[in-house]
């Protein structure tokens, strides 16, 4: 690992920390401030919102200036983390959330397109397989802490505990900057040529020709993780373990650890599978698994939702293959535009998920579950008929 990805991994642990912690705080937040389930969504959803609305934007933004994006995004997600927590009512946490959802759509595309832009090649998928692994400890690290934190505490408290690990991030940045290549606008022909050598053919005519159909297929199967994952850790589970199961913040918080723990337990191995056997060979198999533990956790018992919780962290080891697919498939001057492209599908998920879940209500809390489980199967299937169809399923990536 370069000291580049280090920096960029070590960023993502600090800013993650807190939507770790979230999720086992969201059924106090509903009691204190007495939300219904649809205001309660728009605070869960608010997050994901601000994060589609600015992916664009922030695409075209990095194209130029990924340097001040890797800065300013610790310090706007710090910002609102604290104004969550600052004891306002209904409109101060929406806005709290919108602002946690720029600051970490700034930090997390800017990380994106700079693991995409400088560490292209053979070892793609492990890059940023080692780069979710990041994001997905810190998760597990905010899961922890929520949960061993004393049940006394109010849930205000509590989250400034967790939003303290942003500091870390804050205080990495100088040495970020300083890793990343000096002027890489400037460099940009002398990276793109050596990516060349080792992604792409040495006679331009021998370029392979770029796939509308898979792209296609790639941002729905972005978007779908998306919404599923969460539907699930932003109101599914939270609202099922404490009314229908009974759970406290901590029992909460321990449904989302074991997640984490096999979701980190597989990334790397799956970075590896999919570096070796292709990204396309792998994604299908994790949409399906991923359907089958969305099944579980919608409608199962309390020991279904937690091997549910099992399989859906094995099947978010792969939640960077469809970004492998889309590099594979992108010339290296759209990288930033193409992503952040991408990741309003992926937002726009983040976002639906638990909105569209607080719109439904209890009473409908199974139809998103069910209908994404559907759509999940069919996008794996899709992509395995088109590899077959094309070929593609005897080529690497």
């Amino acid at each position: 690992m370069t000291s580049l990805t280090a920096l960029l991994c070590l960023t993502t642990f600090s800013n993650i920390v807190s939507s770790g912690a979230f999720p086992a705080v969201l059924p106090d937040i509903a009691r204190s401030a007495a939300l219904a389930d649809w205001q309660l969504g728009i605070v869960a959803g608010a997050f994901g919102f601000a994060r589609m609305v600015a992916d664009i934007p922030l695409g075209l933004f990095l194209t130029r200036n990924l340097r001040r994006a890797l800065w300013i995004g610790p310090l706007v997600l710090l910002t609102g983390g604290l104004c969550v927590t600052a004891g306002g009512g209904f409109a101060i946490i929406v806005f709290g959330r919108l602002l946690m959802g720029v600051g970490q759509a700034l930090s997390m595309v800017a990380g994106l397109t700079a693991i995409l832009r400088f560490q292209a090649g053979k070892n793609l998928a492990s890059a940023l397989a080692a780069y979710e692994l990041s994001a997905m400890i810190g998760m597990l690290g905010g899961a922890a802490l929520i949960g061993t934190l004393p049940s006394h505490l109010t849930w205000n408290t509590a989250f400034l505990v967790a939003c303290a690990p942003q500091l870390i991030a804050v205080g990495v940045a100088p040495r970020l900057l300083s890793a990343l290549p000096a002027q890489h606008r400037a460099t940009a022909p002398a990276l793109y040529a050596r990516e060349a050598t080792s992604t792409a053919p040495a006679n331009p005519r021998a370029r392979p020709a770029r796939d509308p159909s898979l792209v296609v297929l790639v941002f729905a199967a972005g978007g779908l993780v998306a919404l599923t994952y969460s539907t699930m850790e932003q109101f599914v589970v939270p609202l099922r373990g404490s009314r229908e199961f009974g759970l406290e913040r901590a029992g909460v918080a321990r449904l989302f650890m074991v997640q984490q723990i096999f979701d980190i337990a597989a990334l790397i191995p799956t970075g590896i599978l999919a570096d070796r056997q292709g990204a396309g060979r792998v994604l299908p198999g994790i949409l399906l698994l991923m359907a089958a533990a969305n099944a579980m956790i919608g409608f199962g018992g309390l020991p279904v939702v937690a091997a549910g919780c099992a399989l859906f962290g094995l099947s978010m080891s792969g939640w960077m293959l469809p970004l492998t697919l889309l590099r594979r498939d992108t010339e290296p001057e759209r990288i930033a535009w193409r992503t952040g492209l991408y990741r309003v599908c992926v937002d726009g998920g983040i976002f639906l998920g638990p909105f569209l879940s607080g719109v439904l209500g209890m009473r409908l809390a199974g139809l998103l579950p069910a209908l994404s489980t559907a759509a999940l199967a069919v996008t794996a299937l899709l992509l395995l008929a088109r590899a077959r169809s094309s070929g593609t399923m005897a080529v690497h990536g």
